[in-house]
């Protein structure tokens, strides 16, 4: 007979309840599936939307957290290309269903069924997690689990936002704000050959956002964001990382021609734009999501070709409730990362 094994997970056992360190037994990965060692699960603020019951068909017993890093430790029948012992990343994007329309049409982000880790099953802030192989981003030997943690999500949605938008190497790129995205969006822009703008709260940010490649700063507070990035020489892209609706509308007169507000910052409040603001300069707003698997292996090619890391606070898994209220309070700088110790 053989013995159980049992791991810890952090587990919420009702909306909006505390965190429980529990002991959970190890399952085999079934078909498709593919048994991950946590190294480490960053905190992101979206996880208070499952914590909270704040999207639907959020079920309890929870075990949240999508910014996953580790080793693979167990695989099951009918993976291929994926062996024990190496080291994966695995973000908001947690698996595709292959067959609803989206997936058809090869737009696997958009797909209909998408897994979510912690929501569509057992997420990260666990010493285990057991997910779909396709879920799986290969890490650079360049990359600590810590460092690739916060790629699965705020990563590969800032890289991929960047480079997918209008903007060329040269163009004016701003960021609008400098927190847990804008921090890496700054140091993307950066990187990716744009003439960069920090746009935040605040005249102390200057520094840190000049260190992280800024090449402009511009306080908000100061008041007129748009007339001063037009003082730039308009803005192609403005990529909104803050969740502040009066923010993203401030800035849309800062676009030059032809320029996009891109809007990552997830916030109910409607975003004030007239289509006098839109018509004449072509300018257009739009929305952007995370990234496939395949995409955050790609910005953690990039990151690990040129240097962009998250600046990163870690906890022990057991000190989960206070990790998890110094990400959501926004106290840390700029992102929470939780250890296992595997």
């Amino acid at each position: 007979m053989s013995m159980t094994t049992l791991y810890r997970a952090a587990q919420v056992n009702e909306a909006g309840g505390p965190f429980n360190l529990v002991e959970r037994e190890l399952t085999e990965p079934g078909p498709g599936q593919v048994r991950v060692a946590v190294e480490a699960c960053g905190v992101c603020r979206s996880d208070a939307g499952f914590v909270n019951a704040g999207f639907p068909n959020v079920s309890f017993p929870l075990v949240t957290g999508h910014e996953i890093a580790g080793r693979v430790d167990a695989v099951g029948d009918g993976v291929e290309d994926w062996n024990v012992g190496d080291r994966v990343a695995v973000g908001w994007f947690g698996g595709n269903c292959g067959t609803c329309r989206s997936c058809r049409e090869g737009d696997f982000i958009h797909c209909a069924r998408m897994q979510v880790p912690g929501w569509a099953y057992p997420g990260g802030y666990a010493e285990y997690t057991t997910v779909p192989a396709s879920a799986l981003a290969r890490v650079p030997d360049e990359i600590s689990a810590v460092e690739a943690a916060p790629m699965g999500c705020a990563g590969v949605t800032t890289f991929n936002a960047l480079r997918r938008s209008a903007a060329r190497p040269g163009d004016l790129v701003a960021i609008l704000g400098l927190g847990g995205l804008g921090h890496l969006g700054v140091q993307f822009a950066n990187k990716l050959g744009f003439e960069t703008v920090a746009v935040a709260r605040g005249a102390d940010k200057a520094d840190t956002a000049k260190h992280l490649g800024a090449h402009h700063y511009v306080d908000s507070t100061a008041g007129d964001v748009a007339g001063q990035l037009q003082a730039l020489g308009g803005a192609r892209v403005v990529l909104a990382t803050a969740a502040s609706s009066e923010a993203m509308s401030a800035a849309i007169d800062g676009l030059g021609d032809n320029g996009e507000l891109v809007v990552l910052g997830a916030t109910p409040e409607p975003i004030q734009v007239s289509p006098f603001q839109l018509i004449t300069n072509s300018r257009t707003v739009h929305g952007h999501p995370s990234g496939t698997a395949r995409e955050v292996e790609e910005t953690l090619r990039f990151a690990a070709l040129t240097g962009v890391r998250a600046l990163t606070e870690t906890r022990p898994l057991e000190e989960v409730a206070a990790a998890y209220d110094r990400m959501m309070s926004g106290e840390a700088r700029y992102r929470m990362v939780l250890t296992t110790g595997h």
